[in-house]
C-alpha cells in the first residue's frame, strides 16, 4: 500500500480517539506489527549497536519553530518545559541545544501537539 502524506492540516485532531489511543496496550500495538510489518521497523539488538546518531548536527532555529507555534519565549518555555532563560540563550545563539533538549525540540518540531498531549498527560499515565 502506498504511503499518504498528510500535513498537521489534513488531520482533524478533533474526530481523534485520544481516550482509545492511550488505552492500547503493548500487546495490541505488537498484534497490529505482526499484522502489517510495514507498520513499524524492528530491530535487532545489534543492529541497534551499530546505528548511528539519528539526530544530525546542525543548529536548530529554536526563535522560528517558537513564532511558527505563534508562542512568546514564556509560553514556549511553560508548554515544553525550559526556561525562559534557556529559550532565550538558544535564540541569542549564547547556547545550543544539546541531548535530551534537542531531541525534543527535534520532535516538538515535527508533532508539537503531539508533545503538549504527551507532557499534560498526569505523571500515571506517561510511558504506557
Amino acid at each position: 500500500m502506498p504511503t499518504v502524506r498528510r500535513t498537521r492540516a489534513d488531520v482533524d485532531l478533533a474526530k481523534v480517539d485520544w481516550a482509545r489511543i492511550a488505552r492500547t496496550t503493548e500487546a495490541e500495538i505488537a498484534s497490529q506489527i505482526a499484522q502489517d510489518e510495514d507498520t513499524a521497523p524492528v530491530f535487532t539488538p545489534k543492529e541497534l549497536a551499530r546505528a548511528r546518531r539519528a539526530i544530525p548536527p546542525s543548529s536548530i532555529d529554536v526563535k522560528g519553530l517558537r513564532r511558527r507555534l505563534g508562542l512568546s519565549q514564556a509560553q514556549f518555555a511553560a508548554r515544553y518545559g525550559f526556561t525562559v532563560e534557556t529559550v532565550r540563550n538558544y535564540e541569542q545563539g549564547h547556547r545550543q541545544p544539546t541531548g535530551p533538549a534537542r531531541a525534543l525540540l527535534k520532535v516538538i518540531a515535527a508533532e508539537p501537539d503531539a508533545v503538549t498531549r504527551a507532557l499534560a498527560l498526569p505523571e500515571g499515565r506517561r510511558g504506557r
